[in-house]
């Protein structure tokens, strides 16, 4: 089975990039045939820094690799490595009906929260969906958020299928229930775009100010607290076992301990949790060299992939050679 995911390279990893996302392909890429790709066209729509954006690309990169990306089972390479993508994103434009990119729902909330409304903003699901048909991919995991993109990238691929033929294969996405939506520091969905993250590779003295910040209801430090939707133990289930939290339940059914406590048992957590990525990304940021040999070989595999998808694609819609 052929999966298939990216990630903006828009900031530092945040746990809601690993649970949604990373965590699941490490777990897949043992069994299946893994398309990792860092979305480096995508993250223009809001990063608009260009050192940044190359520092950050690299930054991912290393980062997959200590969290469990294995280069000799995944294929892994930046988006901008293989310019077909674009001339796609482009073809399949012609395809996209007006009225699908305007239900976008993502679309609509980014906007809402205040991020400047762009052509590039309005056409992400197009690039998207470029993205995913050019490798034939077969599942794509994702946060809910991101169901919508999958089904019109479907949408796409079947208006172009009954036009010229089965040029593309049709996705699915694939979503773990459990981890759908990561809260952020807020509440909300955690996302970079709306800084309520809490960042994988911090130092301990940062995630402790960041985990501070978590909102939390104001209850005396005698009283029973409520677990149920409290932002911290919704967090707190993404890293401790069921007895774990049975115990949790229990410090917050009895009172005599603040949110305070539960923040840093929730500090200790997520630092235990990623100490062996830790010493992993120590060991990329000296060997950057392993990095780009690894991006250059996916970059290889993924081009030739690419290229003979185009050929089809060109040949179906009359572009001459």
């Amino acid at each position: 089975m052929r999966v298939f995911t990216g990630i903006q390279p828009s900031g530092t990893l945040h746990i809601a990039n690993y649970f949604g996302s990373i965590k699941q392909m490490v777990e897949l890429q043992d069994s299946n045939e893994l398309f990792m790709f860092i979305a480096d066209y995508h993250a223009l729509t809001s990063l608009k820094d260009p050192k940044a954006l190359r520092e950050n690309t690299m930054d991912v990169a290393i980062s997959y690799l200590s969290l469990g990306i294995d280069p000799s089972k995944t294929t892994m390479w930046v988006q901008s490595d293989v310019k077909e993508v674009l001339e796609l994103y482009w073809i399949l434009s012609a395809y996209t009906p007006m009225g699908l990119l305007e239900r976008a729902h993502s679309y609509k909330d980014k906007v809402a929260k205040g991020i400047l409304a762009n052509h590039a903003l309005f056409s992400y699901p197009v690039l998207m969906a470029a993205d995913i048909l050019l490798y034939d991919a077969q599942i794509v995991p994702v946060g809910k958020d991101q169901i919508q993109h999958v089904e019109i990238t479907r949408d796409i691929a079947i208006k172009f299928n009954n036009d010229h033929g089965e040029i593309f294969t049709l996705p699915k996405f694939k979503v773990d229930e459990s981890v759908a939506s990561v809260p952020g520091i807020d509440g909300a969905k955690m996302s970079k775009s709306y800084g309520n993250t809490i960042d994988i590779f911090m130092t301990e003295k940062a995630l402790k100010k960041q985990t501070g910040k978590i909102v939390t209801q104001s209850v005396a430090m005698e009283d029973p607290k409520e677990y149920k939707d409290c932002n911290v133990y919704e967090l707190s289930k993404l890293f401790m076992n069921d007895d774990e939290l049975k115990e949790l339940q229990e410090r917050y059914k009895r009172g005599g301990e603040g949110h305070g406590h539960f923040k840093m048992t929730l500090k200790e957590k997520i630092w235990d949790y990623f100490e062996e990525a830790r010493t992993k990304r120590a060991y990329f940021q000296e060997h950057t060299d392993e990095v780009m040999d690894i991006l250059n070989e996916g970059a290889k595999k993924a081009s030739h992939l690419a290229k003979e998808k185009m050929q089809l694609v060109r040949e179906s819609v009359g572009i001459y050679r």
